[in-house]
């Protein structure tokens, strides 16, 4: 039983490590990380400089623990015990023992501890020492979502690692739930979020292209060639084929297996996956989504118009194309794996090379399902044709350009994707999508939020490729404590101050120009009565006109503009509100606008609010803003 005992795992910090007692170590459970040290702690010592009581070793806590009870026992105080690196601990009664620092040398002229400087303190036991505790997160994981990092192994501008940003991001998760659903939290309807990071830089660097690259890197400005091989490069690697296969492999079966781990450690979870992605993680997760494999019978709802054709009728279809190209001996393999127009215009060159089509025959496919593509793309955005080939185009419209690879399925439905900081617009315009079908939606994920501080030099909107001839702001993400920032209220406040003054002053010189430029015949007072009429007119019309402009400040908050099936129908792109500090310079805080998400409590507040919605619960209090 003692032996079973020692072997005892206590999973803690929300089960996202695990502690061995039996060798007192403390193990990540869901990711790569230096086991750390536990101590059993019954012996502390604090000097002047520390905030709080540090433990010692339990080897030399039993040292100090036997010699206190020899002490106690025999009444024999001022003790002296030195450490093997000969720090002295003199115990001169119950009340009063003191820890010195080691001697600086070793020669004749050694001084007292009493001249060794200011003692620590040593206590023993915890009475009496104020230590915060923390209670915990709560037991009730209510959804998981996993997160998936940029370029680079660092995350944010103290260059720390995803797993540490993502603590910060679930930290802040926690303190925005006792805020923001206290009610549903007393009601025990919301526990928690888990966030679980999800790592590719260290797979795709682990490959020895590092030393391939190291070979060719010039000697000089040798730190600011590190950075760009270990970061900025990792860009180039994703639009690499090979390399874009062990990215995306490496990204789905990483959540995969984090997927499987979380269910096998909470087999009473029951709640849905939702998946977010900074920088270019986010353009990672959502090639992956556009190319995972609806069921069958949810292929109404994505939008792609009829995804089948009637059998035969496609098949037929197929053979004349490939009769054009001089193929028809092929025919019977077609038919044979059963594929449609649609499949065909699907395939890859792995594909047709699984199926036996030689060389030259798949050269000829491929450069057909390409040019047939890229024509009808062209043939959309120059006519706005609406015939259900241009449809089916628009659908496939969204995977042009990706790099060739084969991307792998995940194991689950995401709910919601939550796209940080995102270049998707970006990479979407330079892989020559002109613009995404408004009844397109991914395959397996309905929810879709494009996040982005205003100043974000690597974010871009999704929402104007949807509806391009119409301009529109995105929606300004609500304070999380449900006001705009004073310093945009007062911005907004000036501008419309500013307007107002304007037209008074146009509608005064309008006034004063008309009765400057009437003729000088003397005027009868009727005459004088109108012209008072026309100027009291004339300067009461600007009040007139006021109302519209909040009337539209009003529209503009709570737009009804249709941005397609992207996210279900409502709003993709949301903005951040900037930080007072930050409007004097928007140059100076652009690197910072795109490392802020991880702390950001409007960001957050928004991840957990639009989760608890898809379970039909909502803030205690309404944010301004939200949809």
């Amino acid at each position: 039983a003692g032996r079973e005992q020692d072997d005892v795992v206590v999973p803690t910090s929300g089960g996202r490590y695990d502690v061995h007692l039996r060798t007192r170590q403390r193990v990540a459970v869901y990711w790569e990380e230096e086991v750390a040290e536990v101590r059993r702690c019954t012996w502390f010592y604090k000097g002047d400089k520390d905030n709080k009581f540090i433990p010692y070793s339990e080897s030399f806590s039993e040292e100090l623990e036997e010699a206190y009870m020899i002490a106690v026992t025999l009444g024999e105080w001022k003790k002296k015990l030195e450490s093997p690196n000969r720090e002295v601990i003199i115990l001169h009664n119950p009340k009063l023992m003191v820890h010195y620092h080691p001697v600086a040398s070793s020669d004749d002229w050694v001084s007292t501890p009493t001249e060794q400087g200011r003692p620590r303190t040593v206590k023993r036991g915890v009475e009496n020492i104020a230590v915060e505790i923390p209670n915990g997160e709560p037991v009730q994981i209510d959804h998981l979502v996993f997160v998936v990092h940029g370029i680079g192994p660092a995350c944010d501008i103290r260059f720390r690692s995803i797993v540490q940003c993502v603590n910060d991001f679930r930290n802040v998760s926690l303190s925005m739930l006792q805020a923001h659903f206290k009610k549903a939290q007393e009601q025990q309807q919301v526990g928690r979020v888990e966030f679980l990071p999800v790592n590719w830089h260290s797979s795709l660097h682990s490959t020895g292209v590092d030393v391939d690259l190291e070979r060719i890197t010039l000697p000089s400005i040798n730190r600011l060639r590190h950075f760009i091989n270990d970061t900025i490069l990792d860009v180039f690697f994703y639009n690499s084929s090979t390399y874009c296969q062990t990215i995306v492999d490496t990204v789905a079966s990483e959540m995969n297996r984090l997927h499987q781990l979380f269910l096998q450690r909470n087999p009473q979870f029951k709640g849905g996956v939702s998946i977010a992605g900074h920088s270019l993680g986010s353009l990672i997760l959502f090639d992956l989504l556009t190319n995972q494999k609806a069921d069958p019978e949810e292929d109404e709802h994505c939008a792609q118009g009829p995804r089948t054709t009637s059998g035969m009728g496609g098949i037929e279809e197929v053979k004349e194309i490939l009769k054009k190209l001089e193929l028809s001996d092929y025919c019977d393999v077609f038919e044979k794996e059963k594929m449609d127009r649609q499949a065909l215009f699907l395939c890859t060159e792995k594909n047709l090379k699984e199926m036996g089509i030689p060389l030259g025959p798949r050269m000829k496919i491929l450069h057909y399902i390409s040019s047939k593509t890229e024509m009808k793309v062209w043939s959309l955005s120059q006519h706005g044709d609406s015939s259900e080939d241009v449809r089916n185009c628009q659908y496939r419209d969204v995977g042009l350009g990706q790099v060739s690879a084969n991307y792998p399925q995940l194991n689950y439905k995401p709910t919601i994707f939550f796209a940080f900081g995102s270049p998707i617009g970006m990479f979407l315009t330079v892989r020559g999508v002109k613009r995404i079908d408004p009844n397109y939606s991914l395959p397996t994920c309905k929810g879709f939020f494009n996040i982005y501080h205003p100043f974000d030099p690597v974010a871009y909107r999704i929402e104007p490729m949807i509806v391009p001839d119409l301009e529109f702001e995105p929606m300004l993400l609500p304070h999380h404590k449900g006001r705009k920032r004073m310093h945009l209220e007062l911005k907004e406040g000036l501008t419309r101050m500013s307007v107002d003054l304007k037209n008074n002053l146009l509608g005064s010189l309008r006034v004063a120009w008309q009765s400057f430029t009437r003729s000088p015949v003397p005027a009868l007072e009727t005459g004088s009565t109108e012209a008072e009429a026309e100027a009291e007119a004339g300067t009461e019309k600007q009040p007139d006109t006021k109302p519209e402009e909040p009337s539209a400040a009003v529209k503009e908050e709570t737009p009804l503009i249709n941005v397609g099936r992207l996210n279900g129908g409502n709003r993709i792109d949301y903005v951040l509100q900037e930080k007072p500090i930050e409007s004097f310079n928007e140059y100076l805080f652009a690197l910072q606008g795109h490392l802020c998400y991880w702390e950001s409590e409007d960001t957050v507040l928004l991840v957990l609010k639009e989760i608890y919605q898809t379970q039909g619960i909502t803030p205690d209090q309404p944010l301004p803003g939200s949809q």
